[in-house]
Order: structure tokens, then sequence, then C-alpha cells
């Protein structure tokens, strides 16, 4: 099993701790952040929704080492009905929305269906998930990736991609990363987050609702997009391992298990300077 070690989401953030517990930041006023009494967590994952007026409401996914789920926080959909789930391997999470590989290399969904987000069940032989806001995005054993939900902008023409080794999703785009280090992105480039194509030497990519982020394999991280709050200020960063990026706001896990952040904090989800002990990720 394997997966995010830290997660960021509209208004909060999340870290897992070496230890198997769970750590989190930011507006908990729908109990996405009533973590405290998880244990044995192998992977986080936070439900994230681009900024705006009507918008903030989220939720907590983590993954145990038995191959259940964890879920707290806004379930106006049922996005946090996971209890029954079993023998899962990855966990993703987007707005009103959670997503479950599991061992079989099928994937389950449960959440808002309106825009086929959730329309999961056909696939096969997936080892790899991210969550849009309206879409999702797995990648397949064989390198290839599939896509459904909305696709207004081009998100989930992604069909033509090959050799993919992970995926991710944010408002309007999505990005794979190649086993060759390089990125690639479809989808709305309005605010410059698909401008990946010079990235190199990349181990890890993380999507933010209008923002891209990339951890090299020295350690230092690449940033594009909209970076209205700071969230693309991530240049001085040194010795990260993982990243994850809200709606505005970006994590960087260092080798050290110390975590930085960038971006909008109004609501405390970039207070992270007190954790410690965080996983190194997989």
């Amino acid at each position: 099993m394997s997966g995010p070690v830290i997660a960021a989401g509209r208004r909060h953030s999340v870290g897992l701790r070496a230890d198997g517990t769970v750590v989190a930041a930011g507006a908990g006023t729908s109990g996405e952040c009533r973590v405290g009494d998880w244990a044995q967590v192998v992977a986080v994952a936070a439900g994230n929704v681009h900024t705006a007026p009507n918008t903030g409401r989220s939720h907590s996914v983590g993954l145990r080492a038995d191959g259940r789920v964890l879920a707290t926080g806004w379930n106006g959909d049922g996005q946090c009905d996971v209890a029954s789930w079993r023998d899962i391997t990855v966990v993703a999470a987007g707005w009103r929305r959670t997503l479950g590989l599991a061992g079989d290399g099928t994937v389950l969904a449960v959440g808002r269906r309106h825009e086929g987000a959730c329309d999961v069940s056909r696939w096969r032989e997936v080892v790899g998930l991210a969550c849009g806001d309206w879409h999702s995005v797995g990648v397949r054993a064989d390198g290839t990736a599939v896509a459904v939900g909305n696709n207004r902008r081009g998100q989930c023409a992604v069909n033509t991609w090959r050799d993919v080794a992970a995926v991710a999703a944010g408002y309007l785009h999505t990005v794979g990363l190649g086993a060759d280090g390089r990125v690639s992105a479809v989808g709305d480039d309005s605010t410059g987050a698909c401008d990946v194509d010079g990235w190199r030497d990349v181990v890890a990519v993380a999507a933010g609702s209008y923002h891209t982020v990339g951890v090299t394999a020295t350690g230092r991280v690449l940033a594009v997009g909209g970076n209205d709050a700071g969230q693309c200020d991530v240049a001085g960063w040194r010795d990260i391992v993982a990243v994850a990026a809200g709606s505005t706001h970006t994590l960087g896990l260092r080798a050290d298990g110390t975590v930085v952040a960038a971006g909008d904090n109004a609501h405390g989800q970039c207070d992270v300077a007190d954790w410690h002990g965080i996983r190194s990720p997989h």
C-alpha cells in the first residue's frame, strides 16, 4: 500500500506521521480536521474545491494498513460513506467525492454523481488515482491513463498518454508524470497551470485548483499557474520529497519529516510549522 503522506484541501491540510497517526491544520467547521483518533494509517487524502464564495466545506480520508478506509468531514453527498470498503490500496478525494483502489485493480467511488466523476466501475488494472473538482483520473498498469467526469476544458483528454507513472488533477486541468521524469498537462491553461513542458527529472506532481507543482530528483520544487495567494512561491524550498496542492496553498514535505507551506493561510491551513515526524513517501 502507498499513497500521499500530505494532503491539501480548500481550507485545511492533513499530514500522516511516521507512527500512523494523522495531524490536521486549518478550518474544521465540517469536521474535516477530526483526525486525532486515527491510527495505523498509511495514506491520506483531502477533498478540494476551487475557491469561490459558495465553497469551503470539505472532508478528509485515511487509508489504514488493513485496507479499510476512514473518512471525516462534510458528507452531503455520501462522500464519507466508506466504512464498508475492504482491501483498498490507494485513496483519492475530490469535491464531494472519494475514490478507492481495490487490490484487484478495480475502483470504488462514493459521492456526487452529477458530472460523471464517479463512473469508474468499468475501470480495470488501475494502479493510481487522482481526483479533480469534477473529474477523476486513473493510471493503468500498462502506463496509460483514463479519465471520467466534466471535460469542458479538455481535462479528461488523457487517452493518448503513455508511460505514465502518476497523475494529479485540479479544477479544470490534469497533470501526468511520465516514467522518464517529464510532465504533461491537459485542460484549461488560462492561468498557466499546464505550462510544464520544460520540466525534467520530476519525481512527484500535485495539482491545485489553478496551479501545478512538481518535485525534482534533487529536492527542488517547481510551480506554475495561479499565484494570487503566493501558492507558487516555492523556489526557495530545499530537500523536498513530497508536495500537496490545495485550492490556493501548497505544502512541501522535507526529508527530515517537517513541512513547509506557501499561499493562502486565511483559515490556518498553512500553520504546519510545528508538524514533525511526517512519514516519508514510499
